[in-house]
């Protein structure tokens, strides 16, 4: 689950790490008045769930309670594109209308769960203010990486390595490892996935502040942070992601063309795999689970055929938990239910009650491809694509 900007500030301001003043703002005429009670310069931010906002026309500096206005009558109501969206983008709803602040250096601090050291890492750059996958890329000499165990949390040692690796000088080192070490029990009670202060910025007073705040909860987690859940916007999904949330199934819509429907991650991933090697690309990741009854799997396929770009459905799935049988009634009812939107599909099915499922796919009216073997799967996606 994703937060916004003035969200994910707002808990970094309970765990005491410095913010610039700030207000949200539903209506121009809001945004107008948290510029008048601030004085001076104001940035007018847009809040999505996105990145690149600044070049998308997102963020705005302004002088004027006036500026700040129409800032808002531009944003608000309107659809914000970025890299990061699709090209229909993101509705703003609203938009964030803090203080100017003289940046004297700005800085780049994440943590994120590392799969590889399996355990949460601290990710630090000089080189703030732009992706940090561009950074990367670029200069990775720039970037420093420190895993934390999980028993020990973030220690004192290597709170003040990130500050001398930042270059802050003796009289900020102090300031900047509580920062840090605040951020990592940040991170740890609301059950972060992945937390993004890009820039952290050192002003002319001399004081850091976190100009730009990300947050990513864990959705298996969401259940216990109440107040949080309570943050969710809906409306910043994509339409289908939302659908699938609500029966359970692990859905992220991509660009591709061939719709992929399996029963495992691991699964999901060879399948878009496949479909790469064979010259197409997947339309998205979709992961069903072990534990579908017909109701669910026709939901699934539903999904699939309801994005446009969608022209091949390939099917992979192993018979366990979710017998082979089952899944290929479901595909038949959702077909049935939607035959307008029905597209060629490749499927293999292997495991439980794998014959019974095949005899059921062609036996329909549903056209179905069957094949045994990655490779043959990958030769029909070739053809039909």
């Amino acid at each position: 689950m994703k937060l916004h900007e003035f969200q994910a500030k707002r808990i970094l301001s309970e765990y005491g790490i410095p913010v610039p003043q700030g207000s949200v703002a539903k209506t121009p005429s809001q945004a107008a008045a948290a510029a008048f009670d601030m004085g001076g310069t104001v940035v007018v931010k847009a809040q999505v769930h996105a990145g690149g906002r600044g070049k998308a026309g997102g963020i705005k500096i302004v002088d004027s309670p006036m500026g700040a206005q129409k800032a808002a009558e531009q944003m608000i109501g309107a659809n914000l594109v970025t890299f990061q969206t699709g090209p229909e983008g993101v509705p703003i709803e609203s938009v964030l209308v803090e203080e100017g602040v003289n940046i004297v250096n700005e800085l780049y601090l994440g943590m994120v769960i590392d799969g590889t050291s399996k355990g949460v890492v601290v990710i630090a750059s000089e080189a703030g203010g732009i992706d940090i996958e561009e950074v990367a890329k670029s200069s990775p000499e720039k970037i420093l990486q420190i895993p934390i165990d999980p028993v020990l949390g973030l220690q004192p040692f290597q709170a003040r390595k990130i500050a001398y690796w930042l270059g802050l000088s003796d009289d900020l080192v102090l300031k900047s490892t509580k920062i840090f070490q605040n951020l990592y029990r940040a991170f740890v009670e609301t059950d972060a996935s992945l937390v993004e202060i890009n820039p952290l910025v050192i002003t002319e007073g001399g004081d850091i502040l976190s100009a730009d705040a990300k947050f990513d909860i864990d959705d298996d987690a969401i259940f216990r942070q109440k107040i949080i859940r309570e943050m969710s916007d809906p409306a910043q999904d994509p339409v289908l992601e939302v659908e699938a949330k609500a029966f359970d199934i692990n859905y992220v819509k991509l660009d591709g063309n061939v719709g992929c429907i399996v029963n495992g991650a691991g699964l999901a991933m060879a399948t878009m795999d496949v479909t790469s090697s064979a010259g197409a690309s997947p339309a998205n990741f979709l992961d069903i689970g072990g534990g579908a009854d017909e109701k669910k799997v026709a939901k699934a396929l539903k999904l699939v055929l309801s994005d446009d770009k969608v022209k091949v459905v390939l099917v992979n799935l192993f018979g366990g938990i979710l017998r082979c049988d089952i899944a290929a009634k479901g595909f038949v009812m959702a077909v049935e239910e939607m035959p307008d939107r029905a597209r060629p599909m490749v499927v293999r099915m292997l495991g439980t009650n794998s014959d019974e499922g095949r005899d059921i796919l062609t036996q329909s009216n549903l056209n179905v491809i069957m094949v045994e073997t990655l490779g043959e799967a990958a030769e029909a996606i070739t053809k039909l694509s």
